[in-house]
C-alpha cells in the first residue's frame, strides 16, 4: 500500500514512537490523526504539520472516545487506510513484596491500556475500513500495526502486568489477521526492544551506558524513527501479514 494520500491513525501520536511516526507518514504524504491525552503535545503537533494533521483527545480503553475520534477522522479526511497502536504504559511491580501482594487495581490498570485500548481501537478502525473501496489490486483496504515489547518474551523482575498486557498482543496477531483478511486488512505487531525516549534521559548515566551497551549489535539505543521506518516497510509490503516483528538489535533481556 502505498502511504501517499492515505488516512492514518497514530495512538499514542503526541510523542515518542507514535510522534516519530505521525511525522514520517505526513512527510510521506498521508493524512494523519493523532489520538493522545496529552492535548497540549498533540495539539501543538497537529499545528506544526498542518492542515493534513489533526488532533484527538482519545481514551483507547473508552469505547465512546474511541467512537468518536474514528468519526471525527472519517468526518475530515474521508477514510481509515492505517492504524498505528502506541498508546501504552508501564508500572513496575512485584508479584509479592515484603509480604504484600501486589495491588490488583495496577495489574488491571496496565492490561486495560495496554492489551483492551489496543482491541478497542483496532477493532473500531476495522470496522471503518470494511466500509472502504480496495486501494491495491490485491484487494487491500486496510493495515494495523500494534506495538508490543520484548518484555512479552522476556519480562524482567517486576514487569507481569506489562509482559502479559504485551504477550496478550502477541497472541491476538494472528488470530485477528485471520479474522479480518476476508475484508483485505493486515494486522501485524512490531516488538521493539530498548528505544531512546525522553524517558532514559532521566536516567544516571551509567544506568544508561549498560542498558545501551545491551543488545548485540549495535550497541546503542534503537531511534524512535527506526521504529517509524519499519512501520514504513510493513504498510508498503502488502505480502507481510500476521507477524510478530522484533527490532531489538539481538537483545535478550535478563532476569533484572
Amino acid at each position: 500500500m502505498d502511504i501517499q494520500g492515505k488516512v492514518a491513525v497514530v495512538t499514542g501520536g503526541a510523542s515518542g514512537l507514535g510522534e516519530a511516526t505521525v511525522r514520517l507518514y505526513a512527510e510521506k504524504g498521508a493524512k494523519v490523526a493523532i489520538f493522545d491525552m496529552n492535548d497540549e503535545r498533540g495539539s501543538a503537533l497537529a499545528s506544526e504539520l498542518g492542515e493534513a494533521v489533526i488532533y484527538q483527545s482519545v481514551n483507547v480503553a473508552d469505547e465512546a472516545s474511541v467512537e468518536a475520534a474514528v468519526a471525527a477522522t472519517v468526518k475530515a479526511f474521508g477514510a481509515i487506510h492505517i492504524c498505528n497502536n502506541y498508546a501504552g504504559i508501564g508500572d513496575a511491580q512485584k508479584t509479592v513484596s515484603r509480604g504484600e501482594a501486589a495491588p490488583l487495581a495496577g495489574f488491571l490498570k496496565v492490561l486495560n491500556v495496554n492489551l483492551v485500548g489496543t482491541f478497542n481501537v483496532l477493532r473500531l478502525v476495522a470496522t471503518q475500513m470494511t466500509t472502504q473501496e480496495a486501494v491495491t489490486e490485491c484487494g487491500s483496504r486496510g493495515v494495523i500495526i500494534n506495538t508490543a515489547s520484548i518484555a512479552a518474551y522476556e519480562g524482567q523482575i517486576g514487569q507481569a502486568a506489562y509482559s502479559a498486557s504485551k504477550g496478550g498482543v502477541v497472541g491476538m496477531t494472528l488470530p485477528i489477521a485471520r479474522d479480518l483478511a476476508q475484508y483485505g486488512i493486515r494486522v501485524n505487531t512490531i516488538v521493539p526492544g530498548l528505544i531512546h525516549t525522553p524517558l532514559f534521559d532521566t536516567l544516571p548515566q551509567a544506568a544508561f551506558d549498560s542498558l545501551s551497551a545491551s543488545p548485540l549489535f549495535p550497541q546503542r539505543l534503537a531511534r524512535p524513527d527506526e521504529i517509524a521506518h519499519l512501520s514504513q516497510f510493513i504498510v508498503e509490503n502488502d505480502y507481510t501479514n500476521a507477524e510478530c516483528i522484533r527490532m531489538d538489535a539481538g537483545i535478550r533481556m535478563q532476569p533484572r
